[in-house]
């Protein structure tokens, strides 16, 4: 009997996930009235650079691994024959360029190891910096220190995200809603595990207090995925059977936390932790905004798989036009690096 529920348990977490990305490529699952709170800035105009474009420079560093360009392919999918070629296909980019790189979550490689090849992406990007990816909720339910460890290494990745999702949870049918005790799970297994745990949202924020309990916990970075981009209660909805459940999505849709404020909100309880800023990022425009309030790297997602579904070739040009437009900013900045960019002062709120 225990086989056969867990058989049933894999199917049905597979079905969710074929579920996710066709409602993430086909439906309208967007925020509408909340959004990424990056319109209210705007940067002040440099009209005489004196800089070689040229010679500007995106390259940074992040958790010890040096990259081309500050840009985070964000946690998506994994799990189906679809999800292995979008993944593929956004490592291929991600080796080119030299960004990071994150899978969707691998609770379903857990249930059913045979999907395991649908996150693998090292025989294609030997050198990124990948994440592997879990929901912080699945602590509850008999996943530990062992699991972790086994979505870690069985894609060789360089980092764990612990992604946070409670209202997703809510509006999912039969969704895992015990976050009882989670904080103290979370600092034990970062106490533990050998590699560096992120504490990531998935598109409705981190609050300033819950960004220091989450530091003080012991999480190696946090990426905030703010409210502005794809909502998960709308996700949810789309693939609700029950009224309940599809009201809920509704009423939630654009619950959240703007990822402008978020980033600002963590920057003033840590001036070090490395940062991530997510949610609603549509262009180099919204990344450069985002490192001139604290984010040391931008995540998009939609963007991503939009073009990875669509070729290899419409991710390389989604790419090459994200790092034109981040140097842009850098050149009409008057700043010739991306370190330099971060110290100065060129960003402004709109009065």
């Amino acid at each position: 009997m225990m086989v056969n529920a867990s058989a049933d348990l894999a199917t049905q977490t597979q079905a969710r996930k074929a579920d996710h990305l066709r409602i993430c490529l086909e439906e309208d699952v967007q925020f509408r009235q909340t959004t990424n709170g990056l319109e209210r800035y705007r940067f002040t105009h440099c009209c005489l650079p004196e800089l070689d474009f040229d010679e500007i420079d995106l390259q940074t560093q992040f958790l010890g691994k040096s990259l081309g360009a500050p840009l985070l392919v964000s946690s998506m999918t994994g799990g189906t024959d679809i999800a292995k070629t979008i993944n593929t296909r956004l490592a291929h980019v991600a080796q080119h360029y030299r960004l990071a790189m994150g899978v969707g979550s691998q609770r379903v490689a857990v249930e059913n190891p045979d999907v395991t090849d649908t996150f693998a992406v090292r025989s294609v990007a030997p050198d990124i910096l990948l994440f592997a990816n879990i929901g912080a909720v699945q602590l509850n339910y008999n996943y530990g220190l062992d699991e972790c460890r086994r979505v870690v290494e069985s894609i060789e990745a360089d980092a764990l995200v612990l992604h946070l999702n409670p209202l997703q949870e809510c509006v999912q049918t039969r969704g895992d809603k015990n976050f009882r005790g989670l904080l103290d799970k979370i600092q034990v297994l970062c106490s533990k595990i050998s590699v560096p745990v992120v504490a990531k949202e998935v598109g409705n924020g981190i609050s300033t207090e819950m960004a220091k309990k989450l530091i003080e916990a012991g999480v190696s970075a946090i990426d905030v995925a703010g409210a502005g981009g794809t909502s998960w209660a709308k996700v949810e909805a789309e693939r609700a059977k029950d009224f309940k459940q599809r009201r809920l999505g509704a009423t939630f849709a654009d619950w959240g936390i703007p990822t402008a404020d978020c980033v600002l909100g963590v920057r003033s309880v840590s001036a070090d932790v490395p940062l991530i800023a997510s949610g609603g990022l549509r262009d180099g425009v919204d990344a450069a905004k985002t490192f001139a309030l604290g984010a040391d790297l931008a995540g998009l997602a939609t963007p991503f798989l939009k073009a990875a579904a669509d070729s290899v070739e419409a991710l390389d040009e989604l790419v090459q036009v994200l790092i034109a437009e981040m140097t842009t900013v850098l050149f009409c900045t008057g700043q010739g690096s991306i370190e330099d960019f971060k110290r100065a002062d060129c960003l402004h709120p709109l009065q």
